[in-house]
């Protein structure tokens, strides 16, 4: 099967590198302009551009298209894929709204084509293994999940992207951006859905300074030659979540937190024992006791739960990262197309569990703007 990729901004280099790494060929790319598009191909050494989405969705040749573009070209370009009789891999948030993203859940069904979105943190080695702890009781009964997904890229007035942009990114920006992975982990390792929650958001930073210019992910703003916009979405959240089973959480987000460059740490304490993970140390997870010495397990195959072993491509003491997350995330999902049953279990991220984050959202919004706790 040959892949597309849509974008090639941060994400889409990944994205690409990750494909690569697998041995999927790449049947071509489809930039933001024709000239962009060619130069992204040059450079990344990509023989195919695409003119336009529809061009694309007419190539036979390719089975795949992954969506790496922003937020509001989500469900169009999905959509388009999916009548194009491709299977769909899409960066989330999944689309700008609910009623948008329970349209590609439909869709995706009617075509019997795989959806999936780019929750690939799920991949850490020891997030898998977070999740066989729990799943065979090693912790007890889940009480409590807690924790964080903290950056510092947005911290300064001159710091520009364009989830700044309410227009390009939607009405969330941390919380659809980062709070999504945080939520969907905490969902995927306990196995509980969120039921009800109260949110708290603030603009840390209310009027920023707006290049004339493109400015890419997570690079500074050269020049001086900006406006001065007013931000309308948020820098910060902070949620507390009722779970299935009367599990209790709460989460901080934030893209203002000097020094935390992307520090997604979160705490699960169950009646027997606790876990915890820090995504600046993935490759450690810590285990508390209360009657025994606490312990770091040390990401190594051998050590770890049978289940969770697979997702650990190099021995003990060979580091493994963010690159390497997306490798096993669009490994497991090519997996599933070639097998051909698309009624089987989805093991990997689906538009389903997309369509879910953006109704996490927006009740997120509902709560901060209302001052009240919602339920789902």
């Amino acid at each position: 099967m040959k892949a597309a990729v849509i974008g090639a901004g941060f994400v889409g280099r990944a994205h690409i590198e990750a494909l690569r790494r697998l041995g999927i060929e790449i049947g071509g790319l489809l930039g933001s302009s024709p000239e962009r598009t060619q130069q992204q191909c040059s450079g990344l050494g990509i023989a195919r551009g695409y003119s336009s989405m529809e061009e694309l969705a007419g190539d036979a040749s390719v089975g795949a298209v992954h969506v790496c573009t922003p937020n509001h070209l989500h469900f169009a370009e999905a959509r388009a894929a999916l009548k194009g009789n491709k299977h769909v891999l899409c960066e989330k948030p999944l689309a700008m709204d609910s009623r948008e993203t329970g349209a590609l859940v439909e869709l995706a069904g009617s075509q019997q084509r795989a959806g999936a979105v780019a929750h690939n943190l799920r991949y850490y080695p020891m997030c898998q293994e977070s999740r066989a702890l729990v799943r065979r009781g090693a912790i007890g009964e889940p009480k409590m999940i807690h924790g964080s997904y903290l950056q510092d890229w947005l911290l300064y007035l001159s710091d520009w992207n364009w989830r700044l942009d309410r227009q390009v990114s939607g009405s969330m920006r941390t919380v659809a951006d980062i709070g999504t992975h945080w939520l969907d982990m905490a969902m995927w390792i306990t196995r509980r859905r969120v039921t009800e929650l109260c949110a708290d958001l603030a603009t840390i930073v209310p009027v920023r300074e707006r290049p004339r210019g493109a400015v890419e992910t997570f690079q500074e703003r050269k020049g001086t030659d900006f406006e001065r916009v007013q931000i309308e979405t948020e820098d910060y959240a902070s949620v507390l979540l009722r779970f299935e089973g009367d599990l209790r959480g709460a989460m901080t987000v934030s893209q203002v937190s000097a020094g935390r460059k992307n520090r997604f740490w979160y705490e699960i304490d169950g009646s027997e024992g606790s876990i915890a993970w820090d995504g600046e140390r993935p490759n450690v997870l810590w285990i508390g006791k209360r009657r025994e010495p606490n312990r770091e397990l040390i990401k190594d195959p051998a050590l770890m739960s049978p289940e969770a072993r697979g997702f650990a491509a190099y021995p003990a003491g060979h580091a493994e990262g963010y690159p390497d997350t997306f490798v096993q995330l669009f490994k497991e999902f090519y997996a599933y197309v070639e097998r051909g049953d698309m009624n089987a279990p989805r093991p990997f991220p689906t538009f389903d569990d997309g369509h879910t984050g953006v109704i996490l959202c927006e009740v997120i919004a509902t709560s901060a703007r209302e001052r009240r706790w919602v339920k789902l």
